[in-house]
This record gives C-alpha cells, structure tokens and sequence, in this order.
C-alpha cells in the first residue's frame, strides 16, 4: 500500500509541489456517504455482462434495456464503451432515445462509465481523459444517470513514486468532481486492482479529493489481496454503487463469492441504493445472466 507523511506531504516538498492547491483539511475528514440508517436495495444489470454482443453488434443498449425489462431488473449501468462513436459523447438523438426507451420500460439508468488513466507523468493525456470524464458526466445528466465510474490509472507508474501518482490524481479528480457537482453528477471511482489495490489506498483518495461529488464504486472482484470480505466492508461507507461479480480475490487467487457474506455485510453496514451485478462467462450470456440473478435474488430475499 502506498502512504503518505501527511507533515511532510503537506510541506510542498518538491516532488508533491503540484498537490500545493489542496487545503489541509482535504485531509482531517472522513467522506464518508450521508445516508438513512438500513438498506434499500435495487438491481442493476452492468452492461459488461453482455460485452461481446455489444462489441461485435449483434446487441445494443437499447436490447439490453429490453432484457432488463423483461428480467424485472430495475436498472442497467450503462457503460460509455458500448455507445457509438465512443470515446465522443454519443449524438442527443441517440442519448434521448435511449432515455426514454428505458423509463417506458421502467428501467432506470443507474450510471455510466469511461476509461481513463491518470496514472501517468505526462500531463498531456491525464488532460485528455479529465476532458473525457467532463464530456461524458454531461452525457450521464442528459441520461439522468445519477453516477459515471472511472478508473484511477492502469497501473503503478514507472519512473515516478505511487505519491507523485496520487497527487497528479487528488488534482485531476477535484476538477472532475467540481464539474460533476455543476452536472449533478457523482463521479465514482473503480477500484479495479490496477493502481488502486486495497480499501485504504482508495479511501485514501477519496479523503484526499475531499468532494461530495467524489466517491466509491465498490468492485467486490478486484480487492484480490487478504480477506476480501473484510475489505469491501471498509468500503462500504464510500459506496455510491457497485460491481457484483461471481468470484472474489483471497490472496491474489479467486474463489466463488459467497453471496451470503454480501448480504451480511450490507445488512451490518447499511446501504440505500443500486446493486448493479455483472455475469462474464462462456456460452449463452442470458442464460449464465438469469442464472446469477436467480441466486442474487434468492439469497438476499432470505
């Protein structure tokens, strides 16, 4: 895990000059999310589920909203990926039609999603993809997404420490976050077991960002270190959404998620809000889709 000196980070040594604009205080709270007591849970379909179908064009959105509908699914997470023309913002005609295929369908549209990489010392593509990030939370308002999910970067950097990394990051994530905020859109961070490995680096970056309008899509699949039921409990407070998958990470190893500590820990915890899942195996996709869901629901009504 990567740490910070807090005395001497917020020093404005020269390695970290560039992290100088941030207030202390970014540093002394907790951003944690301000909820009711309880859980409210609603399903989501994360489109990944169907990425080859939506790659090769044999499906659209708009049929992912279909099956949705028809699985009685109250909300597709609708990744930028699979719009036209992506990385462009897709045209309003298509953003609009969309929309209201899915409210006649009574499917919400639970979020959005791009790629980024702000894991990197040239500054000119982390401004690429701060642009990027901007272009697609004003296609998620028109959506009326309430959340777009980024990525913090593909990897530790070479030739610069996790610390200067973090810092190019806290900055580029600020300025998302103040433009989310004008949106009305919640700009939430992956952790995907890239430069973000564990629960206490990501919320060490969301403390650091100390937005509102910055938070946690929890990846139940990508905390691969120690115990990852003890971890996605610690992020369950930073929580906005998150990713079901069928297996988890022990010690760099997966396993089948044992749906049932999910349950427990979000009825510990408290969460009000989508539980969007994704199904990635071999053969038919809906039928591997309907089969997890089958076991979501079963396990969670009991």
């Amino acid at each position: 895990m990567f740490t910070i000196d807090r005395r001497r980070f917020l020093a404005g040594s020269a390695t970290l000059a560039a992290m100088a604009s941030i207030p202390a205080s970014a540093f002394a709270r907790t951003e944690t999310i301000e909820r009711e007591a309880g859980v409210k849970l609603k399903l989501g379909l994360n489109a990944y589920s169907f990425n080859k179908q939506l790659r090769e064009g044999s499906m659209s959105l708009t049929d992912v909203v279909h099956f949705c509908a028809k699985q009685a699914v109250d909300a597709l997470d609708a990744t930028g990926y699979y719009f036209p023309g992506y990385p462009n913002a897709p045209t309003d005609e298509y953003v609009y039609n969309l929309k209201r295929v899915a409210f006649v369908n009574g499917v919400a549209i639970s979020g959005t999603g791009v790629h980024n990489d702000f894991a990197v010392a040239d500054p000119a593509p982390r401004k690429k993809d701060v642009q990027l990030i901007k272009d697609w939370i004003v296609v998620a308002s028109k959506l009326g997404a309430p959340v777009i999910r980024v990525f913090s970067g593909s990897a530790r950097p070479t030739g610069a420490t996790s610390e200067q990394a973090l810092a190019w990051m806290v900055s580029d994530f600020q300025e998302c976050a103040a433009f989310g905020k004008e949106h009305g859109v919640v700009v939430a961070v992956q952790q995907h077991n890239d430069f973000l490995k564990t629960a206490a680096e990501t919320i060490q970056l969301i403390d650091a960002v100390g937005s509102d309008w910055f938070a946690c899509i929890l990846d139940i699949g990508s905390l691969r270190s120690g115990d990852p039921y003890a971890e996605i409990e610690k992020l369950v407070p930073y929580a906005v959404s998150w990713q079901i998958k069928k297996e988890v990470g022990r010690n760099g190893k997966s396993e089948p998620t044992d749906l049932t500590k999910i349950k427990a820990i979000i009825d510990r915890s408290g969460y009000r809000g989508y539980l969007p899942f994704e199904a990635l195996d071999s053969g038919d996709a809906q039928a591997k889709i309907i089969a997890f869901l089958d076991k979501i629901r079963q396990t969670f009504a009991a």
